[in-house]
């Protein structure tokens, strides 16, 4: 059986038992490691994903964290007085050791997914922070990041307060009569 699962950008065909070098993985050497991002199986017959198979999945252990080899970026430019230039680079990449392609049942393995060393999760945390401190007085037509936050300290927290300020006689923080006009219709 073998499968092509996509990692790092690229695509790999791998079987059990094959060694890859992928882009670098956050991942010590012998964890194991599983890649979600499953594009085909193939084996007795072969299932095509539109474009992932769902519930499939290809474990890995982790051999070791390597470098790739240098590649040197040389530039000259002729004639008489000119300047020339040498770069070089070593890739990081992840060694890893294909032990298992699942064709069902990957979400239940409770094997950790390998995520790039670049890449971390996003939480759903930020998002949720303003709305539990009050409205977000941004969606008002210049009320900027630092308005806000002059706005906040003041006390105000959501359109309906705002609604309810004086332009002419609030004195904690400059507050324009558009502003109270739309935090109106939007309370």
């Amino acid at each position: 059986m073998f499968a092509v699962m996509k990692t790092g950008g690229k695509q790999y065909k791998v079987q059990a038992g094959d060694i890859l070098r992928v882009e670098k993985l956050a991942a010590d050497a012998g964890e194991t490691v599983q890649f979600n991002d499953i594009l085909m199986l193939g084996g007795d017959s072969v299932t095509v994903g539109a474009p992932l198979v769902s519930g499939a999945a290809v474990q890995a252990e982790v051999v070791d964290q390597i470098k790739a080899d240098k590649v040197i970026n040389f530039v000259k430019r002729r004639r008489k007085h000119s300047s020339q230039r040498t770069k070089g680079h070593r890739q990081k990449l992840t060694l890893v050791r294909v032990t298992e392609i699942l064709a069902s049942g990957a979400d239940k393995s409770g094997v950790k997914a390998a995520i790039g060393a670049g890449s971390a999760p996003k939480s759903a945390a930020p998002a949720a922070a303003p709305a539990a401190a009050g409205d977000d007085l941004t969606q008002i037509t210049g009320v900027g990041p630092a308005a806000a936050k002059k706005l906040n300290e003041a006390g105000i927290n959501t359109y309906a307060d705002l609604a309810a300020v004086n332009p002419d006689t609030f004195e904690a923080a400059k507050v324009k009569p558009e502003w109270v006009e739309q935090a109106k219709t939007l309370a």
